[in-house]
């Protein structure tokens, strides 16, 4: 593949101190430069010229990796997808252990919960597993991001309730060829976020995203070309619902499983949701994609206004496609 011929070509600059490498290789085994992601990421030059490539080497690592705005431009690279494992398993509720964190709390909530967070800008991950381990406990997050222009590559993403938090509504985010997994609202979040040839794997009844878009935003949570699957005993699950009263959801080419119900979307028990939430669908297809029990207040886009519709005008301009 692309990536690891480019890595080939970097393997020249491993006699350079670490800030000034283009390529860090972290493994448990001491043959890379670190044995922990955060440490690799940690030694990076904050608001480095270039684009720093930390490729990890097989292995389950236990860690609660930050990758923060001062640190951008990185890319992590997994050697396989499958034995290239991050976890963790804190969830909301949780107590701190040895006490109260920094700012006075002694446990963790839904937004301290990840097992993941990015918050540098135009960082990309592919090849790994993401993890939040902690079980049907509540909230706990796998992956929460912020920073804008991140991408996510042939990535799993596995948890249970709120899996996937694509935080912040100036973040523009892409999933493509991922496998996103978890219970209730497992995509949520304000970003401008666009699924790509993702499968999105329901566990239980329940809900798939809880967007909080607003109502600035002219675009929220667009799946393209995604296939929607769930566990057996899941049989009844809704596309969304909306977490703040502007939620943008669009599913369109998707496949959606019997498990998706007729109606498609829920209210969150507020009606006066109805009049502002943004649910729109087209041309899916599958047993979940009848439209005729839709509730009323979700719209079917029209082949033009389906056409007019591009990832590179999701996302303001930004073209993720163009190769790194």
């Amino acid at each position: 593949m692309k990536y690891l011929i480019h890595l080939c070509l970097l393997f020249a600059s491993f006699s350079l101190p670490a800030q000034e490498k283009k390529l860090l290789v972290v493994a448990h085994d001491g043959s890379g430069d670190f044995s922990s992601i955060q440490d690799a990421v940690n030694a990076v030059r904050d608001f480095q010229y270039w684009r720093v490539t930390i490729f990890i080497k097989k292995g389950t690592y236990h860690e609660k990796l930050v990758i923060p705005s001062w640190k951008t431009g990185i890319t992590l690279i997994g050697e396989s997808l499958d034995s290239t494992v991050i976890t963790n398993s804190d969830f909301s509720g949780k107590p701190y252990p040895g006490g109260r964190d920094s700012n006075g709390r002694d446990k963790f909530g839904t937004f301290t919960s990840y097992t993941v967070l990015v918050q540098g800008n135009d960082v990309v991950l592919r090849n790994l597993t993401i993890v939040n381990a902690a079980g049907q406990v509540g909230q706990g997050v796998a992956l929460h991001v912020e920073g804008d222009r991140c991408k996510f590559l042939h990535c799993r993403l596995l948890g249970n309730q709120d899996t996937l938090y694509a935080g912040k509504e100036d973040s523009r985010q892409f999933y493509d060829s991922c496998y996103i997994e978890g219970t209730t609202d497992f995509i949520f979040g304000a970003a401008t976020a666009v699924f790509k040839d993702c499968t999105i794997f329901s566990i239980r009844n329940s809900y798939i995203t809880a967007a909080s878009t607003t109502a600035n935003q002219p675009y929220g949570f667009v799946f393209m070309h995604c296939n929607l699957l769930a566990a057996d005993t899941a049989t009844k699950v809704y596309l969304g619902r909306p977490w703040r009263p502007y939620a943008a959801t669009l599913f369109m080419d998707c496949t959606l499983g019997k498990h998706i119900l007729p109606v498609g979307w829920h209210n969150w028990d507020k009606a006066e949701n109805e009049q502002t939430a943004r649910y729109r669908e087209y041309d899916n297809n599958g047993p979940g994609a009848g439209t005729s029990q839709r509730v009323s207040w979700s719209k079917q886009l029209t082949r033009q206004e389906a056409e007019a519709i591009t990832i590179t005008k999701i996302l303001k301009g930004w073209d993720p496609t163009v190769l790194l």
